[in-house]
């Protein structure tokens, strides 16, 4: 890989307003740009969290599907670095998210818990920063 190559994720939801409102509510996204769709509909938006960004659209009624309920078989998922672990729990979990996994020490030195948003999608959240070196 070179060091021009970036990873964006990108993210369709049945209703994408609501979507990209409880990200931002929830999570702590802000909104970069929001292209309108056809009937209230996203075309195309751009969130950040710090450095992090990710595109998130309208998409058909099957983009949405809920993950199995033991975290450890859900095949996959978001997951995001940040300093303030328990507080971002309680902040989600006011804000209406399924916790999915309470926020724990794991036995790879991170502080971490996971989340279900109303698209179904698995969001952990954790202070473990995977790096090349």
């Amino acid at each position: 890989m070179t060091q021009d190559t970036a990873l964006y994720p990108f993210l369709r939801y049945k209703d994408a307003p609501a979507a990209i409102e409880f990200l931002c509510e929830a999570f702590g996204f802000a909104q970069l740009m929001n292209v309108p769709g056809e009937g209230g509909s996203v075309a195309h938006a751009e969130l950040h969290l710090g450095p992090v960004i990710i595109m998130v659209g309208t998409g058909p009624d099957s983009a949405s599907s809920q993950p199995p309920d033991d975290p450890r078989s859900v095949s996959q998922g978001l997951y995001l670095a940040i300093s303030n672990v328990d507080e971002h729990c309680e902040r989600v979990r006011a804000a209406g998210a399924r916790i999915v996994r309470e926020s724990e020490d794991t036995e790879y030195g991170s502080r971490e818990y996971a989340a279900v948003d109303p698209g179904g999608y698995y969001w952990s959240f954790g202070t473990y920063r995977p790096a090349v070196e």
